[in-house]
């Protein structure tokens, strides 16, 4: 069967695409001009601007009309694969245990709770989905807090150590601007306290009669910890303000209960802050006064019957190392121990303490794992690794909250795998499967294959490649319709993991591949920093290289070869389309940074001066400026864009962290380039897109459809 890059069946009466007016206005640095445009694009509030968007909607709509009965198929099939009515697996916190319903036909899940046993109740109790379980008390039901907003997201979510009380913020836009209230779990009402404007992160202290929140800057970021006396006076006492605006910070408590925390963190230089729980009102005090270039987090451990810090930190230690350290002297030179030493081609990336063990999480050979250490009175034993018997596969410690419990949960899933999640007895190594994802339908994992390969970027480094397909509909040796999805920034890791809307994919013989590019996380340390400032063009070039290893291993074509990538991902992809345009059907930019340059110029904008450890500083340093300049993607656009892929661009009004603007400016430089371009825009919604499951799974669909139609098989 012939496959070619499909062209919409009607391109003849094919509405006319808007054209952005050109407005010219002149950026100055260091002695470069640029002018641009399409900058007058950035007045949300212009009837003019508002008007342009709803044209590039209305024409993505009216040239994909033809793929609305396909995105109504893959929105069934997505919508046909899910338990609708289901219920996660009930977690202990203090003297409940907690857990999530969904139910069939509502958007939102449903937190409930159950009281335990006794306090040796470890075992979660067996409950029925779509059944109230006798003493089933319900928590928060975000389908009854939505109703009536086109928009929800959650962002504090907190119970007091009691069980008596509930924090909880709410968005309501999309622009990440929470309003915090705390509802009375004992009779179900809402508290008079109300606080506008809060970041997400609200936490009890251990009394659960003060509520400590973060708040933001103008240019909103996390910068001052406030604590409020439940049902006290409105006015909030300010308890810590950082004024470097490199840093953001958050606030929370040990699993202990022993030690308020606050975390103040830049790109590439953190410090952490406690206060003992004893005396809420107290003064913090800092564990180790920040350095440049060194990151660490804390943890609380009793060992021996002594109070000790766990700190997971990287001074002389790329990969990190964790140390045990004195409480009360945290500096101690004489009394400090290593607990897990730094290792070459290991990154240490969390741990998290216990009565009785240690849980840590580590990368490895490319992959995320988990292993566990025991408390002894006089120390501590080795790392022991759990081992899976997976290729590929995604491992992490799940919620485990209670400081003193024996067993451990854990969350493990690949491509084939859905998601599990099991219980460890620490104490006999024992596995107690508790839950798999539920795919109805006919999905079995043996249908599908995953594997690993390595591509060679131009330097020579090898860069992994994950890849999974359906075996009866992809044949070794013969090029397939593949679909190619890359992010490389912030040391975020792009792991195998389960995708039920990918099934829409993989069953029309699609196969999808993740490129772990440099600036990404999945090698360790040092693959992120090969991947960033003035090495961040590695990160364009490894997925390049990717692109042109699976077209020489005959896995693909250029002309069955579609690119994705989201946020910071969403430049990568930018880059690429000046790069190697002619390599790609078609390239799908979520929430796309590709006006990269303008925005890091910006101190006043959201995430700008954070942002210059992971980019550079170009408004102060003429190199960055100049290595910037030569990769945006907005302003490296060629006057001839003719021969570009098929471009889907997909943003929203609200996004406070990639502003709408970015992929407009991008789309209208391009398609005046003559590039074939779309760009999507939801009118209320933020980074993360719609809110709502059904309403995630029906933009998934139309995202699917797209690439299925680029690829030539819609």
């Amino acid at each position: 069967m012939e496959h070619s890059p499909a062209r919409n069946p009607d391109d003849a009466v094919s509405p006319t695409a808007p054209r952005a007016a050109k407005k010219p206005r002149t950026r100055s640095h260091h002695g470069h001009d640029f002018v641009d445009d399409y900058e007058w694009l950035r007045e949300k509030e212009s009837a003019e601007v508002l008007a342009h968007l709803e044209a590039e909607n209305a024409y993505t709509e009216a040239t994909t009309k033809h793929l609305a009965g396909l995105r109504t198929t893959i929105f069934e099939e997505i919508k046909g694969r899910v338990q609708e009515t289901d219920l996660g697996v009930p977690t202990r916190e203090g003297d409940y245990w907690y857990y999530s319903r969904t139910e069939e036909g509502k958007q939102y899940g449903i937190q409930c709770r159950l009281p335990v046993d006794g306090p040796d109740d470890w075992t979660p109790p067996v409950i029925e989905a779509g059944v109230p379980a006798p003493g089933e008390e319900v928590v928060f039901d975000g389908n009854v807090e939505a109703e009536g907003h086109d928009f929800f997201s959650m962002g504090s979510f907190d119970v007091s150590p009691d069980g008596a009380l509930l924090a909880f913020a709410t968005d309501l836009e999309g622009d990440e601007r929470y309003t915090l209230r705390i509802r009375d779990l004992r009779t179900g009402e809402n508290l008079p306290d109300v606080i506008a404007e809060t970041a997400p992160g609200a936490t009890f202290d251990a009394s659960g009669r003060y509520l400590f929140y973060p708040t933001v800057d103008d240019s909103w970021r996390p910068d001052t910890i406030w604590r409020h006396e439940v049902g006290g006076p409105t006015d909030d006492v300010k308890v810590f303000e950082e004024p470097d605006d490199r840093y953001w910070i958050g606030v929370g408590m040990t699993r202990s209960r022993q030690y308020l925390v606050i975390d103040a963190g830049s790109k590439i230089t953190s410090e952490t802050w406690l206060l003992d729980t004893a005396d809420p009102t107290g003064e913090f005090r800092v564990v180790w006064p920040r350095r440049e270039g060194v990151e660490y987090e804390v943890e609380h451990a009793i060992v021996g019957g002594s109070d000790r810090l766990l700190v997971l930190h990287n001074d002389g230690a790329p990969g990190f190392e964790l140390v045990d350290v004195p409480a009360d002297d945290p500096l101690s030179t004489t009394d400090r121990r290593v607990v897990v030493a730094h290792r070459d081609g290991r990154r240490l990336e969390g741990v998290d303490a216990f009565a009785k063990h240690l849980l840590v999480d580590f990368r490895s050979d490319g992959l995320s794992q988990i292993g566990v250490i025991g408390l002894h009175p006089d120390g501590y034993g080795d790392l022991e690794p759990l081992a899976f018997d997976e290729e590929l596969f995604t491992a992490g410690w799940s919620a485990n909250p209670e400081f003193a419990q024996t067993t451990a949960r854990f969350v493990f899933s690949s491509f084939v795998t859905p998601t599990t999640v099991s219980d460890l007895d620490v104490t006999t190594g024992g596995r107690r499967l508790l839950k798999q994802q539920v795919v109805l339908g006919d999905y079995d994992a043996g249908d599908y294959e995953q594997r690993r390969e390595w591509a060679t970027a131009a330097d020579g480094t090898r860069v992994p490649v994950s890849l999974v397909w359906r075996r009866d509909l992809v044949r070794e040796g013969e090029p397939a319709p593949l679909h190619l999805y890359g992010y490389g920034s912030y040391e975020h890791s792009i792991d195998p993991g389960f995708s039920v809307a990918r099934l829409s994919l993989l069953d029309r013989g699609v196969v999808f591949a993740v490129a772990h590019v440099r600036g990404g996380g999945e090698m360790g340390r040092e693959w992120y920093e090969n991947g960033k400032t003035l090495t961040k063009r590695n990160t364009f070039t490894d997925f390049v290289a990717v692109a042109e290893h699976l077209v020489a291993e005959g896995r693909t074509t250029p002309e069955r070869l579609v690119a994705e990538g989201g946020s910071a991902g969403g430049l990568l992809m930018g880059a690429v389309a000046n790069l190697a345009p002619g390599l790609f059907a078609g390239i799908l930019a979520a929430v796309p940074f590709v006006d990269a340059l303008t925005s890091i110029l910006d101190p006043d904008l959201p995430l700008t001066v954070i942002e210059w450890d992971e980019w550079g500083d170009p408004l102060h340093d003429p190199e960055v400026y100049e290595y910037m300049r030569s990769y945006t993607p907005y302003e490296n656009v060629p006057d001839d864009a003719s021969g570009y892929p098929r471009i889907l661009a997909v943003t929203s009004l609200n996004d406070t962290r990639v502003l709408y603007v970015e992929p407009a400016k991008w789309v209208a430089r391009l398609r005046e380039a003559g590039a074939p371009v779309s760009l999507k825009i939801e009118m209320q919604a933020g980074h993360g897109g719609v809110s709502g499951r059904y309403e995630s799974w029906r933009e998934r669909a139309f995202e699917v459809a797209w690439i299925l139609d680029v690829l030539g098989l819609a």
